[in-house]
């Protein structure tokens, strides 16, 4: 390709801010059921064929930095670059940057970018569109989750037409990684309606794929693009099927309708393990993986609410919660019991935080010092006359979450609460019930970034309707942590910040974090160059290839 040595590059870059997160957790299982497509081959990879795969909902905003839904951002990232990109290590290295240098000990950063990088219309990125992408970003008025990283900016100082530096105030643990967001075309976004401009259906590219083809609640289809300034990908193109149930989606990937799908776990332990089916099935084309994914489930409590104000209550209802019977009974296994925000095995975890131990007499005990009894004998836990009863809410369409809630009915109900479950569509589910805090309590899951700072869902100025602290959870103590942790690039320093942050959640219980589950995909076998590390299959599909003879 070209170009400076990227390795040196990375590691000056990534120990110079001390960014480069550990891998060190549980090594992925690889499971084989045939012959592994994905072993490195002495043969040069082949150009052609295409990868279909199953999404279970339709993208919304095909704008980079507008739109947090996971399928939009799924398709997203074939079709912008940014300065910066996690590898399947989960270290941070130069995409669109040719360079990057870490100045006044992290309070300037210099980015250099590559020449020659092209906008699908042919026209050259360049720092002007690094700057207007960074005004759209600190602009109020853009519906962006993502302005945060942005904010803490404050200069952005345009060099020449390929070098820019960024100046912060003080250190900024995320200095960086706030260039790992797509780059946004000046040239045709400028004095554009954001939340109404075409772009949003039909973007224009600057990276391996663009836009071929957009069915709504069908198809999104991405070609590859033979102007990528990294070099052509292999694959030609990409198909993101719109398939919302999983028995559909896994009967069009068992009928060839689907080279890749991420299994359920009831798919996973029994339906892609032969099927029924005679030596030599469906199954024997595809590759099952098995990997932790990067997030967690939990039971999230509206603090408002009188029911989970006392402490004493949230700490009894981790006490009679069995994680153990809810991981066998919704995930069938496939997953681990959690104690805090991050997923088992990481370098952040603190290891002497551990679940609250199932225990339904402390549970009682607990609630008894908060004053909840049996004290009309009708089985029902009661305080001054009022039933501890209440509602929790999931999405439907989501199975697994769905389980998790029932199984929790039944737990708490053993304690002699009066639980029910109700589903609500999703998009509702978030708009009407979550953001406005029309709750009791959700069973949700967060999916993770590489970096481990959580200040969006745990800082107290988060808790504000739409913020991502819906739980309204106000502590100064966990504040003091999460600005602690983001204000140091020393890895030791937010290590230490993030222990005492678990240490406090795990004492507020803000949330009952239940699991960390596997993830599950399936992939056809033809597919070469599937790389599994912390960040799962997904960061190596822009390797993928298929031989010829199999196209």
């Amino acid at each position: 390709m070209g170009g400076p040595n990227w390795l040196g590059v990375v590691l000056v870059v990534c120990c110079a801010v001390f960014l480069v997160l550990s891998c060190d957790a549980p090594l992925p299982v690889h499971e084989d059921s045939g012959p592994s497509p994905s072993a490195e081959s002495s043969r040069e990879p082949d150009h052609g064929g295409r990868l279909v795969m199953g999404a279970r909902a339709d993208a919304s905003n095909l704008l980079e930095g507008l739109a947090s839904d996971s399928v939009s951002n799924d398709v997203n990232r074939f079709l912008y670059v940014a300065c910066v990109r996690y590898n399947n290590d989960l270290e941070l290295e130069p995409w669109a940057a040719e360079s990057v240098e870490v100045l006044d000990s992290g309070l300037r950063l210099r980015f250099t970018l590559h020449q020659g990088i092209l906008w699908d219309d042919g026209k050259e990125l360049t720092t002007e569109d690094v700057e207007f992408t960074y005004q759209v970003m600190i602009d109020p008025d853009t519906p962006t989750p993502y302005a945060e990283n942005f904010l803490a900016i404050k200069e952005l100082r345009v060099i020449d037409r390929y070098t820019f530096e960024v100046v912060h105030d003080e250190v900024y643990a995320r200095s960086l990684v706030t260039w790992a967001q797509g780059i946004l075309p000046k040239h045709v976004l400028e004095g554009e309606d954001l939340l109404n401009t075409p772009y949003s259906r039909n973007p224009l590219c600057a990276g391996p794929y663009r836009l071929k083809e957009w069915i709504p609640g069908r198809r999104i289809v991405l070609e590859a693009r033979d102007d990528y300034f990294l070099g052509r990908p292999y694959l030609d193109e990409l198909v993101f099927r719109v398939i919302p149930d999983e028995a559909t989606m896994f009967q069009e990937l068992k009928s060839g309708g689907l080279d890749y799908m991420q299994l359920t776990p009831q798919q996973y332990v029994y339906e892609s393990r032969g099927g029924g089916c005679a030596p030599g099935g469906w199954e024997q084309a595809f590759v099952r993986h098995r990997y932790l994914g990067q997030g967690y489930t939990y039971l999230g409590y509206n603090l408002d609410n009188p029911l989970f104000s006392d402490v004493r209550v949230r700490r009894a209802l981790a006490h009679a919660i069995d994680r153990q019977e809810i991981i066998d009974g919704a995930l069938l296994g496939q997953g681990l019991p959690t104690a805090g925000p991050y997923t088992p095995g990481s370098w952040v975890v603190n290891d002497a935080v551990e679940p609250y131990p199932f225990d339904r007499d402390k549970a009682l005990e607990l609630l008894a010092q908060a004053g909840w009894a049996d004290h009309d004998g009708d089985g029902i836990l009661d305080k001054d006359g009022r039933p501890f009863a209440f509602t929790i809410l999931t999405n439907q369409g989501n199975d697994t979450r769905i389980k998790v809630a029932t199984i929790l009915q039944h737990q708490l109900g053993e304690l002699g609460l009066e639980v029910k479950v109700r589903t609500i569509e999703w998009a509702s589910f978030l708009t009407e019930f979550v953001d406005k805090g029309r709750y009791e309590a959700v069973v949700l899951a967060w999916r993770l970034p590489p970096d481990p700072d959580c200040y969006n869902v745990f800082h107290s100025s988060k808790a504000v309707e739409g913020g991502l602290n819906f739980v309204r959870y106000i502590s100064p103590e966990a504040d003091a942590a999460l600005e602690d942790g983001r204000s140091t690039l020393d890895r030791a320093l937010r290590k230490e910040a993030y222990d005492r942050l678990q240490e406090i959640l795990h004492r507020d219980q803000p949330y009952c974090f239940l699991f960390a589950r596997y993830t599950l995909p399936m992939v056809h076998e033809r597919f070469h160059g599937v790389d599994i590390g912390p960040l799962g299959v997904e960061p190596s599909i822009r390797h993928w290839w298929v031989p010829s003879e199999l196209q």
